[in-house]
């Protein structure tokens, strides 16, 4: 199973807002070229995350961006189900004509579902304790 850039950048996004010390906010700008991301594509995940209450956007003078729920509350499998279309192949009759006999779907559901569930177990602070190797990589370019 592949993830999207989307979710990708999406979960990027959150290890280096959770990286950041408690409360402190950074902005869209720093984010996008940390993960050499095109800010217009950031602007797109940040606002998806913050739909989902993952990131709190504040606007004006003194605004950014910041976790909008403390890390060890982020759990990476209920980030991966908001922002990832989870299809990982087309059953519907019209796209394939041996849909209706098809054993294969239930599987590739179940594989899903163990995917889903290995992430589940995962929590956005689990990703950043005790990693200050990890900590090297998200200094601003």
């Amino acid at each position: 199973m592949q993830l999207t850039t989307f979710t990708d950048y999406g979960l990027r996004a959150l290890i280096y807002l959770a990286s950041l010390p408690e409360g402190e906010k950074t902005n869209i700008n720093t984010v996008s070229q940390v993960f050499n991301v095109p800010k217009n594509h950031m602007i797109k995940i940040i606002n998806k995350l913050a739909q989902l209450g993952y990131i709190t956007a504040i606007r004006g003078k003194n605004g950014g961006i910041l976790l909008g729920l403390p890390a060890k509350d982020i759990i990476i499998g209920q980030v991966v189900r908001g922002i990832e279309p989870m299809q990982l192949v087309n059953c519907a009759p019209e796209a394939c004509h041996i849909t209706s006999a098809c054993r294969l779907k239930s599987h590739i559901a179940k594989a899903k579902q163990a995917f889903i569930a290995e992430l589940d177990k995962v929590t956005l602070q689990d990703l950043l304790a005790d990693n200050d190797e990890l900590l090297l990589f998200l200094t601003p370019v």
